[in-house]
């Protein structure tokens, strides 16, 4: 399993933003609560999440280092586009942050397995409209400073 290798300094960067500086604590030691997190809900998620499964620093970082957390989908490309479609229909979201476990093979997967079959069920687009992310968002071009 990846998740397994992973170093326990990049571990415990995962674990930074929701529960502070925890290289003081031994890794295969209990969570500690944290300390003023910057978000708030997703430590209290983790938190419970270690207590409910009496989980030490690392295996909580090793449990987070796939997704970093956030959902993890695993299954066919039709098992995923299901997914996602359920999530967009259902208006839980209206786009998805890709966190391969595997750069850049995990994203070239995506494209080349997944992105299909969403393209099939008109969940993403074939062709842009413009050359830049500005225009294929339909904003106006900067004035540019420099011309007058």
């Amino acid at each position: 399993m990846l998740n397994a290798l992973v170093d326990p300094a990049l571990g415990l960067s995962y674990l930074y933003s929701q529960f502070g500086d925890l290289t003081g604590h031994p890794v295969d030691g209990p969570v500690p609560e944290p300390t003023n997190p910057l978000i708030k809900s997703i430590s209290k998620n983790l938190l419970a999440l270690a207590r409910r499964e009496d989980l030490t620093i690392r295996q909580l970082y090793t449990r987070i280092a796939a997704g970093f957390g956030g959902r993890v989908l695993i299954g066919t490309p039709k098992d995923i586009v299901d997914d996602m479609h359920e999530w967009v229909a259902g208006e839980a979201a209206d786009g998805f942050n890709l966190c391969p476990p595997v750069l850049p093979l995990g994203l070239d997967d995506f494209v080349a397995l997944v992105l299909p079959e969403l393209r099939a069920r008109g969940m993403f687009r074939h062709d842009y409209t413009g050359l830049t992310l500005r225009e294929n968002l339909g904003l106006t071009p900067p004035r540019n400073r420099y011309v007058g």
